[in-house]
């Protein structure tokens, strides 16, 4: 990692879009779902135009500024031109309503949005904390209260005299992304330039330049959606925005725009592994899958044709274990990055042993590459970041150098005396065929401690047989790792960033259509290893 490159304004997106627009102007930078595309100087001339518009309603660097918006050419244009600005943009999911959003909102401490004109209902639904403005997209609409401004005014056209804008930093903020809330609250990480453009280096560098182009699968208000975006502006390339990964018209779509880099999210690359297999499957572009987490790498990589990196990263830090290509470890994240420091530490925050499972921490060996803090919750902020590090509060063990993601720290299970992993559990669950997503939670047993229920979505055109798929998972897990409960539902809940909801699950329990196995005549034993057998009592 080199630190002068990330702390210079060669890793700051407003002045690397500036640069490469000057140096290439006509080279493509976005491709869009309707064949549409911007190059460098039209994707630049777009954020200018929103910059001079938001700075005539009244944004001020420094300002946050809220995005509403569904992935598409104008949440790009706007958070380009809130960062150009000198402001930070606090992008909010379109699946947010009522207390989610308003709570969102307050936090943000913005006094201007840009919102979609399909969110408009919502908005007026909730109180608007320090909003005095909405930038209407997509159609007109009014919102009672605020200052409602037509779309029109993002494409007026900029003053005559060349634009003078603020000097961005490395460790400025270019956004305040909200956490998933599974635990709570959604948190706002405020993450700077370096930070994102240390995702970049961490992922892409090497491997990535002019004739490269990533998809994004991920939204914009996600981290996993901006880190590809970035690095194509900041290293060179282009990239394909993605309204949202879909099964059934993945490849073709991969096939009519180019890509040779995307992430899959672990579930993605399991809905493309259960589809059938065909002679075209390693007829595309791509070259290389960021798969997060890492789900049968060897089988997906042969057959697709790709390399598969495996990775770990959160909203707060910046990939901080990355995969070499294709490992041949079953369920690693990779090894430390350089540029970063890891540990996996006790309740204590002292190191365990290698293959003791504890909690990652990590912390950054250049400035500015993890987020700098949870807006307004200085005390959550305190306990995150304690004693130097910050605590990520997943569940790792490493082996060898490698690490292996093990689980949320709160969502390990103890049944019997024996400490279970529902990451682990899911992993082998969902390689049965009628699966498509699974849950694992614990639900609490007559006799102490915990009973593991399987929460289960089908595969699209199946049906779950749950004896079946017992018989199928018996040899691939330890018995006490065997749910004992387990419920089919069309499709698990999640949050709005497509998390599954477990604290939701957990709550529900046994509920009346969940199967125990026990009462279809299924009862796992402990198998008997090295037992002596007498011929004759003593």
């Amino acid at each position: 990692m080199n630190s002068s490159w990330l702390t210079s304004t060669a890793a700051v997106l407003p002045q690397a879009l500036r640069r490469r627009a000057a140096e290439h102007p006509d080279r493509t930078l976005v491709v869009f779902e309707d064949g549409g595309r911007w190059t460098y100087g039209e994707t630049l001339c777009e954020a200018e135009r929103v910059a001079h518009a938001l700075r005539r309603i009244g944004v001020a660097p420094g300002d946050r500024v809220v995005s509403w918006l569904p992935t598409g050419p104008d949440a790009l244009r706007v958070w380009f031109g809130v960062n150009l600005l000198g402001a930070a943009l606090v992008p909010l999911n379109t699946a947010y309503r009522g207390g989610l959003l308003e709570h969102s909102i307050a936090l943000s401490g913005a006094s201007v949005a840009v919102v979609h004109v399909d969110l408009l209902d919502r908005l007026e639904a909730v109180d608007h904390a320090g909003l005095t403005d909405v930038v209407v997209v997509g159609g007109r609409g009014s919102v009672g209260g605020l200052r409602v401004h037509d779309a029109a005014v993002l494409d007026s056209p900029p003053p005559q005299e060349p634009a003078a804008w603020p000097d961005v930093m490395p460790w400025d903020p270019y956004a305040v992304v909200l956490t998933s809330g599974t635990t709570g609250p959604s948190k706002g990480v405020v993450c700077s330039y370096a930070q994102l453009s240390a995702c970049a280096e961490a992922a892409f560098a090497g491997d990535f330049g002019a004739d490269d182009r990533y998809l994004v699968t991920l939204p914009l208000f996600h981290a996993g959606g901006t880190i590809g975006v970035n690095a194509a502006v900041v290293l060179g390339g282009s990239i394909v925005l993605s309204s949202g990964f879909r099964t059934g018209d993945f490849w073709d779509f991969v096939r009519a725009t180019g890509p040779t880099h995307v992430t899959l999210l672990g579930v993605m690359a399991t809905y493309l592994s259960k589809q059938e297999p065909s002679s075209a499957d390693a007829d595309h572009s791509l070259r290389r899958v960021f798969m997060i987490p890492l789900s049968d790498a060897a089988t997906f990589a042969e057959r697709f044709g790709v390399e598969v990196v495996a990775m770990y990263n959160m909203t707060e830090v910046s990939i901080p274990i990355v995969s070499g290509p294709n490992p041949v470890q079953d369920g690693t994240s990779g090894r430390a990055r350089p540029g970063m420091e890891v540990r996996i530490v006790d309740e204590h925050d002292l190191e365990v042993p290698d293959g003791t499972v504890g909690e990652l921490v990590v912390r950054g060996a250049e400035p500015w590459t993890i987020a700098t803090e949870y807006l307004g919750r200085p005390e959550a902020t305190a306990a995150a970041w304690r004693n130097g590090w910050f605590h990520t509060g997943d569940a790792f063990r490493r082996v060898a150098g490698e690490y292996f993601f093990v689980d949320r720290m709160g969502d390990t299970i103890r049944r019997r005396g024996e400490n279970i992993s529902s990451f682990e559990v899911e992993n082998e669950i969902v390689a049965h065929p009628s699966v498509s997503e699974v849950a694992i939670v614990a639900t609490p047993s007559p006799d102490g401690e915990d009973e593991v229920l399987a929460v289960l979505a089908p595969a699209p055109g199946r049906s779950i047989d749950v004896a079946e798929l017992i018989e199928f998972i018996r040899p691939r897990m330890a018995h006490f790792m065997i749910p004992r409960y387990f419920r089919v539902l069309d499709e698990l809940p999640k949050t709005p960033t497509s998390k599954i909801q477990k604290h939701t699950l957990r709550a529900a329990g046994i509920t009346a259509d969940t199967i125990d196995r026990e009462g279809l005549g299924i009862r796992i034993r402990k198998e008997r290893i090295g037992e002596q057998r007498l011929s004759r009592p003593l």
